[in-house]
């Protein structure tokens, strides 16, 4: 029996500010888009581990974002896409709403529902243990269900979530960990739906 060991280079292209891709060298299987909306910096932190978990896979390959820097062809040229948001008011920040609305009255994307089938998956930091983070990974997957997104959960049962004050200022180790689990989780089912889809017919118009 022989293995083969492919040992891949990992590049890494900062566009803009608030805007970085990391790719593989060689053609990538899946592409992921990891967005998020953030102004004390926790929220980026976990976009930046969920990219990690993402490119930990050699065969994907991350575009990461602030929401407000998205553009259709982001949307449209990713396989899967992971949207992170701070808890406001035990919900998604308002930023985060806009992304979502832009689908629809700036991107296009609806009622043809250019979404359908690519993998999503959300991600929430909160200062309070109980604040809203799961009604917020809630209610960013909610809005991939309406696109006809094949949602998944990855670190925790609705996404990767990080309390960031009183007993627990900051992000730890633990949730970093936590939020590179659910991008490596993204990666194996967009992969899988890509996989699968090749051979496969919808019958939906």
């Amino acid at each position: 029996m022989y293995r083969i060991l492919i040992v891949g280079l990992l590049s890494v292209t900062i566009a803009s500010p608030g805007e970085q891709v990391w790719a593989n060298e060689g053609a990538p299987v899946v592409t992921v888009l990891v967005t998020y909306h953030s102004v004390s910096g926790s929220t980026e932190k976990m976009a930046a581990a969920v990219a990690e978990g993402v490119r930990s896979n050699p065969q994907a390959r991350v575009v990461m974002k602030r929401v407000g820097n998205v553009m259709a062809e982001d949307l449209f040229s990713a396989d899967a896409i992971i949207v992170g948001s701070p808890v406001y008011w035990a919900n998604m920040a308002g930023e985060v709403k806009t992304f979502f609305d832009n689908w629809q009255f700036k991107f296009g994307v609806f009622p043809d529902f250019k979404m359908r089938n690519k993998v999503g998956g959300a991600f929430a930091t909160g200062g309070q243990v109980s604040g809203g983070k799961e009604i917020t990974m809630l209610t960013i997957l909610a809005a991939m269900l309406g696109n006809h997104m094949i949602v998944v959960s990855g670190g925790g049962a609705f996404g990767a979530s990080a309390t960031t004050e009183g007993h627990s200022p900051g992000i730890d180790e633990e949730e970093l960990e936590v939020a590179r689990i659910l991008g490596q989780r993204v990666v194996e089912v967009a992969m899988a739906v890509k996989t699968g889809l090749g051979s496969y017919k919808s019958v939906v118009p």
